[in-house]
């Protein structure tokens, strides 16, 4: 039985160790507006990756007007809609301006809680690990009342402040096999990254959905880590992980997707039924978590870095896609209001043997989008060439990630 001193307590305690935390600024804490009347602020993203910190981050100047309750507490366990009752008793005696809702998603019907704390003129921000969870009540309870924002691990950039390095291709280098995960980076254990793999499987996937087998999900995490920035199809696949219905490996990617642990990006086709149909190109969300999943580096090198370039992508904002036309591929083209207006291609190192093929595909992607200007993003090459009128820039990866 939960008491409202019981909530008293909890809140008490949590806000005294966000008060006292000290923590490396994240890049989105200046995207972030607050207030936002009539609007919750959900922030979501896989676990670990540093959502309750950077609600830390916004809650520390704000904690005399707030109130802060992260709800997978031990001491919270088993809250229900019913104990909502006493924590708006707690809310009413401090008169907050913000209220904090970390991980609130644990309790059944959260939303309508929330929905009612906005009408009463509170700023709202919540945060949420399983993505389907949260899109799913946001949708039906929420529906123009939010305001959604991803958090992922650390990017090169906050990678290279955090462990305070220099811009650089060894830098890079080790950002590549390190990632981004911020609790990996302070042990540096690997068991770190197994765990928070394994967390994601059963507890975001396996649970959820029900899934009784846990090998073929398994298998299907390992071959996608070890096929990033690869074409990967639904069919291709059944053989490979042991299962009968292709319907089965869609619905994976769909749990992974969700739970955030892989991202999945389309050919660029202004139909959508063309989109949903052609192969599509699997990313993970962080190339650490993607070192535990898969043995090999040397050799994925170039893709590990095609890998960090689609994450910088996404959190730079856009539609992205990969573009493909009469044997000529672009890794990525982007787009802002419907219209493309970037497109990149990525490789470790431009050489006489992939010259050819990296500047034709780029130029394919260009000429279709009518485009001026292009780049090739390499691990530590420099230059500029114009072909067919168009200009293509050269950049190291280090150095486009500089902001």
């Amino acid at each position: 039985m939960i008491t409202k001193t019981d909530i008293q307590s909890v809140i008490a305690q949590q806000m005294r160790i966000m008060a006292s935390s000290v923590s490396y600024p994240r890049e989105q804490l200046s995207e972030i507006s607050i207030p936002y009347p009539g609007f919750a602020y959900i922030i979501s993203g896989i676990r670990r990756c540093g959502k309750s910190t950077l609600v830390g981050q916004l809650l520390q100047p704000r904690m005399d007007d707030s109130i802060y309750v992260k709800f997978d507490t031990p001491r919270l366990y088993g809250f229900t809609m019913d104990q909502f009752r006493l924590l708006d008793a707690i809310i009413a005696e401090k008169e907050p301006k913000y209220l904090f809702f970390d991980k609130i998603q644990v309790v059944e019907g959260w939303e309508v809680y929330v929905l009612g704390k906005l009408d009463e003129g509170y700023n709202v921000v919540v945060t949420g690990s399983n993505a389907t969870m949260l899109s799913k009540e946001l949708g039906t309870r929420l529906t123009g009342r939010h305001i959604a924002k991803s958090l992922y691990p650390f990017s090169y950039s906050e990678y290279v402040g955090y462990r305070n390095k220099e811009y650089c291709v060894s830098s890079l280098r080790e950002y590549l096999v390190d990632g981004g995960f911020p609790s990996y980076l302070n042990l540096g254990d690997e068991e770190v990254l197994a765990q928070l793999t394994e967390d994601v499987l059963y507890r975001d996937i396996m649970v959820r959905y029900g899934i009784k087998e846990s090998l073929p999900l398994k298998k299907l995490a390992a071959y996608l880590a070890s096929n990033c920035a690869r074409l990967t199809s639904a069919n291709n696949l059944r053989d490979v992980i042991g299962v009968k219905s292709s319907q089965t490996v869609i619905d994976y990617f769909s749990y992974l997707s969700d739970a955030y642990l892989f991202h999945f990006v389309s050919k660029f086709s202004y139909s959508y039924r063309s989109q949903q149909l052609n192969p599509k190109k699997v990313y993970c969300i962080d190339t650490g978590l993607q070192s535990v999943l898969t043995a090999s580096f040397s050799q994925d090198a170039g893709r590990r870095l095609e890998n960090m370039v689609y994450l910088e992508l996404l959190r730079r904002g856009g539609e992205i896609h990969y573009y493909a036309e009469r044997g000529s591929e672009c890794d990525f083209v982007v787009s802002h209001k419907n219209k493309v207006d970037t497109a990149i291609q990525v490789c470790l190192e431009m050489d006489d043997e992939n010259r050819d093929r990296e500047v034709k595909g780029l130029l394919s992607a260009m000429s279709a989008f009518d485009l001026a200007q292009g780049v090739i993003l390499t691990e530590n090459q420099n230059d500029t060439l114009i072909e067919d009128g168009r200009q293509i820039d050269i950049v190291p990866v280090w150095q486009w990630c500089r902001r």
